[in-house]
């Protein structure tokens, strides 16, 4: 997503030569449009007489779809007091005019959010015009008709003064509204980090589970084998001779349950001649 700075960026040549306060209202509309997630740039701005008659004969004597019913020097945009619009779309470059895009996934077609910010600021849209529809155009004209426009009347210093007013009321709350968004995108950036580091914690301490576990096993083993060397159940193979000949003797009547130790000292004895039988003892 772009910065509001260098979506602004992309409509600036479009403002020069507009009426100061209608630059003041078309960049607060950018701005108030930003911040409730739909971004705009503005398509057209001051047009020359040549540039205006030059798009009324379009449709008409020249290829194309009538766009305007204004001739040159009847169209507020030839004396600054009238802007166009069009989405931004996400890949950044790409501009469109279809006025049921969703890319806010609101539930609100962008464009009407574009034209509630609008009438907010006090411009009039062309798509309440009943003669011509123009979904694009927004003008600011203080009651004027472009036929006082090109005698030269202007709005009064009153009526400008409360158009700054009013814009400069709807920029605070813009401002106010970014304001939020810059916190929450900063607590969603602080959230993530926070996630991958429980993630990295998590796989910190699965491995000194598995590692603990290992070595809780090898003990085990251990354990297990000492356990064995202490009271075996079943005596080692290479003890059975002298078991047999303990046995023999009368030394013992309980093969099984003896130690390691038990075992290798019985073999030793018995592979000494120590392990005498009765028998043998009573000849």
């Amino acid at each position: 997503m772009l910065t509001l700075d260098q979506v602004k960026l992309k409509s600036e040549s479009k403002l020069v030569g507009l009426q100061p306060v209608i630059v003041a209202a078309a960049v607060a509309l950018i701005e108030s449009c930003y911040a409730r997630g739909v971004q705009i740039i503005i398509t057209q701005g001051l047009r020359t007489i040549a540039e205006q008659d030059a798009l009324y004969a379009q449709g008409r004597t020249k290829p194309g779809s009538i766009v305007t019913n204004a001739r040159g020097g009847y169209s507020n945009h030839n004396f600054g007091w009238a802007i166009d619009f069009a989405l931004l779309l996400p890949d950044k470059r790409t501009v469109s005019w279809d006025t049921l895009r969703d890319d806010d996934k609101d539930s609100l077609p962008d464009w009407s959010e574009v034209v509630e910010e609008a009438k907010k600021l006090g411009f009039e849209w062309g798509g309440d015009w009943r003669s011509f529809l123009d979904l694009p155009h927004l003008q600011m004209v203080f009651g004027l008709s472009t036929t006082q426009l090109r005698v030269g009347r202007e709005p009064t210093a009153a009526q400008i003064a409360a158009a700054y007013a009013v814009i400069d009321k709807l920029q605070q709350e813009a401002d106010e509204g970014m304001s939020k968004i810059e916190e929450l995108e900063k607590q969603i950036k602080d959230l993530a980090e926070a996630v991958a580091g429980l993630t990295k914690s998590k796989d910190t301490l699965k491995q000194a589970a598995i590692e603990q576990g290992e070595t809780i096993s090898k003990v085990s083993g251990r354990v297990e084998t000492l356990e064995g060397k202490a009271s075996m159940l079943k005596p080692p193979a290479w003890a059975q001779p002298a078991i047999e000949a303990a046995v023999a003797a009368g030394l013992m009547d309980t093969p099984a349950g003896g130690s390691y130790d038990f075992y290798r000292t019985l073999t030793v004895l018995n592979r000494a001649g120590l392990l005498i039988t009765i028998h043998e003892g009573g000849k």
